[in-house]
């Protein structure tokens, strides 16, 4: 990851640089000052955005699109393409939040890409006691703090739909529906978030979930709320 500078980062966030200045000098982006100039770590940016999407709303969601930018010159894949029915568990068994953990790294394993499950449980553990991904809609977007390129071919993203909520936060919440976002890089994971928190925030598809039976049902309903989603918005 490197430092960006004021207009590298006006250039990164699609705004002007001074809309940049005005952010950092109101303490709204993380940065430094180096030798009398402004330096953004490219890391701590990824991670601020990502703080944004899990606390918007649909409205500043839409913002946050228009922010993620990717490098790489190949088209982004869809939900349903690292998700694939072999990496839906419904119904999804685990009682504990270490279960929860521990069993969708093992689901999210099955296709080979990712070839450490444990490791991978245990930067999960590390990003959960930071920061719960838990949300108050009854879903968690569960993933490491920084991609796990050591432990990952591609991009994968499992799903788990728990019959019976678990207590997954530290406050309680209950969880019943677990995405595991496994990126590869962190435009790829930023990407993943602000789409599945897009789609997370549609209460038809939590009860489309919610209702399905079977792993393929699962599938055929996040499919559908992606197509609906994409028809409408660029991700």
């Amino acid at each position: 990851m490197e430092d960006l500078d004021i207009p590298q980062l006006a250039e990164y966030l699609h705004i002007t640089p001074d809309q940049v200045r005005k952010m950092v000098s109101r303490g709204n982006l993380p940065g430094r000052r180096v030798g009398g100039d402004w330096k953004f770590n490219e890391a701590e940016i990824h991670h601020w955005l990502e703080e944004r999407i899990g606390l918007s709303d649909q409205g500043e969601l839409d913002q946050v699109r228009a922010v993620l930018h990717r490098r790489s010159k190949a088209p982004p894949h869809t939900l349903a393409e690292i998700c694939p029915v072999d990496l839906v568990s419904n119904p999804f068994v685990a009682r504990t939040r270490g279960s929860v953990i521990r069993n969708m790294c093992e689901l999210a394993s099955r296709t080979g890409m990712l070839w450490d499950a444990p490791a991978m449980a245990e930067a999960v553990s590390t990003r959960e006691k930071l920061h719960p991904t838990a949300l108050d809609c009854g879903v968690a977007l569960l993933h490491p703090r920084r991609p796990q390129t050591s432990i990952l071919a591609e991009s994968v993203l499992a799903m788990g739909v728990c019959p019976t909520p678990v207590a997954f936060s530290d406050t309680g919440q209950l969880t019943d529906i677990f995405f595991l976002i496994c990126s590869y890089d962190d435009s790829s994971h930023l990407r993943i978030l602000a789409k599945l928190s897009r789609i997370v925030s549609d209460e038809a598809f939590l009860e489309g979930v919610r209702a399905s039976d079977t792993p393929a049902d699962a599938w055929a309903i996040l499919n559908e709320a992606e197509m609906s989603l994409d028809e409408n918005h660029a991700f």
